[in-house]
């Protein structure tokens, strides 16, 4: 087993584009980390650059501490899932499993073992013989998974391994990759675009963005302590509701357009950096699931409510959402700075999203009472987008 570093690692294609921005990363043995974030943000670079089908710019990769940024695929002790699982039609899951043992001459007794022990790891022992034309799209998924985990690698790296599958065997398929992963004990770094897949297989999860390493953290603390507004909106969903809004003096409280919101002593003492926004705009984001419709009494003077009028109603059976407007001015997490540093954020009208419990009766065009936990406030500087909370947390390393 393995561990795999990449210590600032960038790169930057003849045009001049910069597909990835000294990312500087640890998986650990054994650990299951997860690369998400939106199209063309350099995910599946960093992938290619790790199994040696990219060259990089600049940085170093190694694997178990040794240095392989100059070596060839082959001499790197990697195997890769891609998304089109790449399966040769003519040839039976054996042989399609066998494939690469094949080309490395592995005599043909061991091959068969390390076949056998793989099948019978994926459930698939008794279709051996079947074409891929014959099995499903889970199936097929599998054989992809059992040729590479026939070669016994230090790493895996998986492509969007289950972006073809449809919605009820992909989640199915989400347990069956984790459990592998963990009975096989080998680092592995999985890229996708989901963020449920991101969520819950990773045991960290890294978000990319433009290039750019966001937050690298276990699940738990991405979603609950964002390192910024782009990780914030991008994890989640729906996503986080962002608002702008003033402090007023002692940071006692937010004006959301002719709204206030309270700010809790909690939240003062914890966010000693509150304090410096007195009299200024900063960002403000709540959870969907920290929204309830309806006030008790005496929570409208306290500040812990907002008025909106519902515009959709969403019934999804254990959970209903609702989406609001109000009063308030909605913060875009998308880019905060144009190239010479001024402010690009676009504000819009006060949109908003709820996830309540189902039992609620609300329908379109009513006028309803938010009651906001504000326990579970997060604030944001309106300038960088940066979390007041905290920054974003360094590789862990062992």
């Amino acid at each position: 087993m393995a561990t795999l570093t990449l210590q600032y690692v960038s790169k930057t294609y003849d045009n001049g584009v910069e597909a990835v921005k000294s990312v500087d990363m640890f998986v650990a043995d054994g650990e299951f980390v997860v690369l998400v974030g939106p199209s063309g943000c350099g995910k599946t670079t960093i992938l290619r650059m790790v199994a040696g089908l990219e060259d990089i710019t600049d940085g170093e990769i190694l694997l178990d501490g040794k240095l392989v940024t100059d070596s060839s695929p082959r001499d790197r002790d990697v195997a890769m899932v891609f998304q089109n699982y790449a399966l040769y039609p003519h040839l039976s899951v054996h042989q399609n499993i066998a494939f690469s043992l094949s080309m490395r001459h592995v005599p043909k007794g061991e091959q068969d073992r390390r076949v056998r022990e793989a099948a019978a790891l994926l459930g698939m022992s008794d279709l051996l013989s079947a074409k891929p034309r014959q099995l499903s799209g889970g199936q097929r998924q599998r054989v992809a998974m059992g040729r590479a985990l026939v070669r016994e690698p230090a790493v895996f790296l998986m492509d969007e391994p289950l972006s073809n599958l449809d919605a009820r065997l992909r989640v199915q398929m989400r347990t069956e990759v984790m459990q592998i992963q963990r009975r096989v004990g080998v680092a592995t770094l999985y890229v996708t675009h989901d963020q449920t897949e991101a969520m819950t297989m990773g045991d960290r999860v890294a978000v990319m963005r433009e290039g750019v390493l966001q937050q690298i953290a276990p699940p738990r603390e991405i979603y609950a302590a964002p390192a910024n507004m782009f990780v914030a909106a991008f994890m989640g969903s729906p996503s986080m509701n962002l608002y702008t809004a003033e402090v007023a003096p002692g940071a006692e409280s937010l004006q959301l357009g002719t709204q206030r919101l309270a700010i809790s002593d909690r939240q003062r003492a914890t966010r000693s950096e509150l304090a410096s926004y007195a009299g200024r705009e900063l960002i403000v984001g709540v959870r969907p699931e920290h929204l309830t419709i309806g006030a008790e009494d005496g929570s409208a003077a306290d500040g812990s409510t907002l008025q909106g009028d519902v515009q959709l109603v969403e019934e999804l059976g254990n959970e209903l959402l609702v989406h609001f407007s109000g009063d308030m001015k909605v913060a875009d997490a998308e880019p905060l700075t144009s190239d010479e540093g001024e402010p690009t954020r676009q504000i819009g009208s006060g949109m908003g999203v709820a996830r309540v419990d189902p039992r609620l009766q609300v329908a379109r065009g009513e006028h309803v009472t938010l009651t906001v936990d504000t326990e579970h406030l997060h604030f944001f500087d309106p300038q960088t987008g940066q979390s007041l909370a905290s920054a974003t947390p360094a590789p862990v390393r062992t």
